[in-house]
C-alpha cells in the first residue's frame, strides 16, 4: 500500500500468485482513462513489478494487465499481476495476451497487458475490446 495504491492477493488465483492493484481513488476501468493517465498506469506498474520482485518472480514469468468491460467482474479499475505458471488451462484463457501488428498494439480480445495499454493511451487512442 502507498499513497495512491493498495494491493491483495485474489481472492480466486489463476496463477501462482495472482495480485490485484487497485488505485485508492475510484476509477472505473481501464476504457475511461486517456492519454492524462499514463504516468498512473506506469506507477500502477511499478506496484506490480515491486510485488514481483518481492517474491523473486523472473521477468519472463511475469504477466500484467486489464480485462476490457464488460468482460470485467468488478467496476473498479484494477490490475492483475501474475506470477505463472497459471493453475490450469481455462484460468490461462481467461488472461490472455494477443498483440497486434501495424498500427495496432493488441489484437481483438478481453484482456489487455499494460504495456500494451501505456502505448495505446500515448497514441491518443482509447482501450477497447477491438484491436488498437
Amino acid at each position: 500500500q502507498d499513497d495512491s495504491f493498495v494491493a491483495f492477493d485474489d481472492i480466486r488465483p489463476a496463477a501462482k500468485h495472482h495480485f490485484l492493484v487497485t488505485p485508492k481513488a475510484h476509477v472505473e476501468s481501464v476504457r475511461t482513462l486517456n492519454k492524462e493517465h499514463v504516468p498512473f498506469l506506469k506507477n500502477m506498474e511499478k506496484v506490480g513489478i515491486a510485488l514481483m520482485d518481492k517474491y523473486n518472480v523472473p521477468e519472463d514469468e511475469r504477466r500484467m494487465g486489464f480485462h476490457i468491460p464488460p468482460f470485467n467482474s468488478v467496476d473498479h479499475l484494477h490490475l492483475h499481476v501474475h506470477a505463472l505458471p497459471y493453475r490450469s488451462p481455462l484460468a490461462r484463457k481467461k488472461y490472455p495476451i494477443v498483440h497486434g501488428s501495424g498500427l495496432y498494439h493488441k489484437g481483438l480480445i478481453w484482456f489487455v497487458e499494460v504495456g500494451q495499454a501505456i502505448r495505446i493511451l500515448e497514441d491518443g487512442r482509447s482501450i477497447g475490446i477491438m484491436p488498437c
